[in-house]
């Protein structure tokens, strides 16, 4: 399209978005809360946080975390569910268990 950067175009893959939470995992990376409810303030829902100025939407589902539905990278590329179709390619399936443990620890810290 003219006229678009070829950031704007980009889209961020799953494998980005998982370093993301693995970074939180590590503590190498803070997690901070977005806008909307804070993680413990829902059951079912959407929970926005910003890990070093990326700003992610994940899905919460009957006080589980259950999937990433997209995020807004600082360089502007964007993703959303649709970029990460297909079994085993959403960001929190590539984590760890213990990864994924932190990474809940760090989202009811919020």
């Amino acid at each position: 399209m003219p006229g678009r950067s070829a950031t704007a175009t980009a889209t961020v893959s799953a494998r980005e978005v998982y370093q993301l939470f693995r970074d939180v995992a590590l503590q190498q990376s803070s997690l901070m809360r977005g806008d909307g409810p804070r993680w413990a303030e829902i059951d079912t829902g959407v929970v926005h946080v910003c890990i070093d100025g990326q700003r992610v939407a994940l899905f919460k589902d009957a006080g589980e975390l259950h999937h990433c539905l997209g995020c807004e990278l600082q360089d502007g590329r964007v993703a959303g569910q649709d970029s990460w179709r297909g079994a085993g390619t959403d960001p929190l399936e590539l984590l760890s268990v213990w990864e994924r443990a932190q990474l809940l620890k760090a989202l009811e810290r919020l």
